[in-house]
């Protein structure tokens, strides 16, 4: 009698710990400013705060991810998996083989299974030596987890198994405000918008959000000022390029000799 296999067991996967949401107390926050965001306050270290969600000093506006740390990562691993393990793809000289651009890429090993992981990490300014290796072995494994389906949403960034009809959350009133703000194309629509909100916006936002709001404020109307400052010197150009004698003609056959 032939024996037949079953492609689905009836048993737990072991590997099923691992789709399991982290706990709040083990996600991070971890702030991604903008290049220009990130250039305002290196150029200006007041223009930065010290955040009290992160703990780091970034431009207001910066966007904070969740992500997993190291830590909280190899904890859900053991639990998973007690003897689980990771080695390099590939060694040097006995020692894991970082690719040209600093990467590194790793086997990740659970409950008998085997994935691929690649991590990466930039160089930063009086970094402790091997704190980069470290910081490059920790994204690889996140990223060799995730093929597990560890943080899966974290990683998307948001809902997988959202169900079609949930509301998104509704936009902040500091988030509308700031957008109205930076919508104006001219002084004037700047004006009157402002004029309009600015009383009903003193009394729904908190101190934090409408120092944002005020700042944009300040940051449109400079851009506004120096538009008109550029078009009043081109004209103030223009018109002293208008009053000037045009040269006279010269001909330019006057110094050659006659045949």
């Amino acid at each position: 009698m032939a024996t037949v296999t079953k492609l689905h067991s009836d048993e737990a996967d072991p590997l099923a710990k691992l789709r399991e949401p982290f706990p709040p107390n083990q996600v991070s926050k971890l702030p991604k400013p903008t290049k220009q965001q990130t250039e305002q306050v290196r150029a200006d270290f007041k223009k930065g705060m010290r955040c009290k969600l992160c703990g780091s000093w970034h431009h207001p506006d910066v966007v904070h991810l969740d992500y997993v740390g190291h830590a909280a990562l190899t904890d859900r691993l053991l639990d998973t998996d007690p003897h689980w393990s990771w080695e390099p793809l590939a060694l040097h000289e006995g020692l894991p083989a970082f690719d040209a651009s600093g990467g590194l890429w790793i086997r990740l090993t659970i409950c008998g299974v085997t994935r691929l992981g690649y991590g990466h990490a930039a160089a930063k300014p009086q970094m402790d030596p091997g704190a980069r290796e470290k910081e490059v072995i920790g994204d690889a494994m996140r990223n060799a987890a995730m093929r597990f389906g560890a943080a899966l949403d974290l990683w998307h960034k948001g809902d997988l198994h959202a169900e079609e009809d949930v509301e998104e959350p509704a936009a902040k009133a500091v988030d509308l405000a700031i957008n109205l703000r930076r919508g104006c194309g001219s002084p004037d629509l700047f004006k009157e918008a402002w004029q309009k909100n600015a009383a009903g916006w003193r009394k729904v936002l908190s101190e934090q959000e409408a120092k944002r709001v005020w700042a944009v404020k300040d940051e449109m109307v400079a851009k506004f000022t120096a538009e008109a400052e550029e078009a009043k010197a081109k004209a103030e150009a223009e018109m002293e390029f208008e009053r000037e004698p045009l040269p006279e003609p010269v001909d330019p056959f006057e110094d050659e000799i006659p045949f």
